[in-house]
Order: structure tokens, then sequence, then C-alpha cells
């Protein structure tokens, strides 16, 4: 059950798409949500355009009635041969650190759940930082569980 004061806030609440007049804030999330890489604001504004064209991604916000912003999340729906099918890997999903706790990471996620039901996919997956343990708990409370290690390759030119 949510807390009192999260289910006030939800009845003034909403999820909006993404639009590219919301690239500012999108930009302060991402920098928040991976705070170990350095981001060029022209180069993921390139992203964040090609993201909202691809009819594959999803990427939303959630807003109160006087027009703030209370959490990101960004998704992509791919076909896997893990699954055999349809599969939504969830890149991005934030909220605001003060309001954390109130219910709005799993409105978030419920809606992003939503969305991949709706193109199909059999699973949502995703991967998270190791230092993150606020969030994998958030994540596991949700019904994710750890089925993998995750692993980076850098490219270089």
């Amino acid at each position: 059950m949510l807390p009192e004061k999260a289910a006030e806030w939800r009845s003034t609440m909403y999820m909006k798409n993404a639009e590219m007049s919301d690239f500012d804030v999108a930009f302060d999330y991402i920098e928040k949500l991976w705070t170990y890489n350095k981001y060029e604001k022209d180069p993921t504004r390139k992203v964040y355009e090609e993201v909202l064209g691809d009819p594959n991604s999803f990427a939303f916000f959630m807003m109160d009635d006087d027009g703030g912003y209370h959490g990101f999340c960004h998704g992509i729906c791919f076909n896997t041969f893990w699954m055999t099918g349809m599969t939504c890997y969830v890149s991005s999903i934030i909220t605001n650190e003060d309001e954390r706790g109130m219910g709005h990471g799993i409105w978030l996620m419920d809606h992003a759940v939503e969305l991949a039901k709706a193109k199909g996919c059999k699973a949502l997956v995703l991967d998270s930082g190791m230092p993150r343990t606020e969030a994998h708990r958030f994540y596991e409370k949700y019904g994710f569980e750890k089925g993998c290690y995750g692993f980076d390759l850098m490219l270089t030119e």
C-alpha cells in the first residue's frame, strides 16, 4: 500500500510521453542516473531524438498537474532468442531523489509494464549498477529476479 501522501499525489499526477521540448529535463535525469559517466548535451540530444522517433521505444515522464516532473523512464522492445519473442529492456527509470519511497517508481514501472505488454513483450529486463543497492531492493520488491551478471565492453574507434 502506498504511503498516504503518495496516494494524494497520485491523484494529481499523470504520465506524459517524452517530447523534444522535455530534453533538458531528461538530460538532468540521465546525468543523475549514471553519475559515473560524463554526458555531452549534443550527442545525448541526438540519441534522445532517435529514441523518440523509434516505434519500438518508449520514453515518458511522471508529471503533476502544475507541470512539475517527478520521474523518467525509457525502454526499448526487441525480439530475442532468449524469450523466443519480444522483450522489453528498461534502460532508464529514475525518480526525484527527495521523493523516493512514495510510490512513484512503482507507478513508473507499472506504466512501463503496460507499454511492454501492448507491444507483445514476454518479459521486462533491466540492469543496474553494482553500487545502486537501494534500486536493487526496489526491483526485487517489485518482482524482478536476479537473472544474470551484466558486462560492458567499451568499443573504441
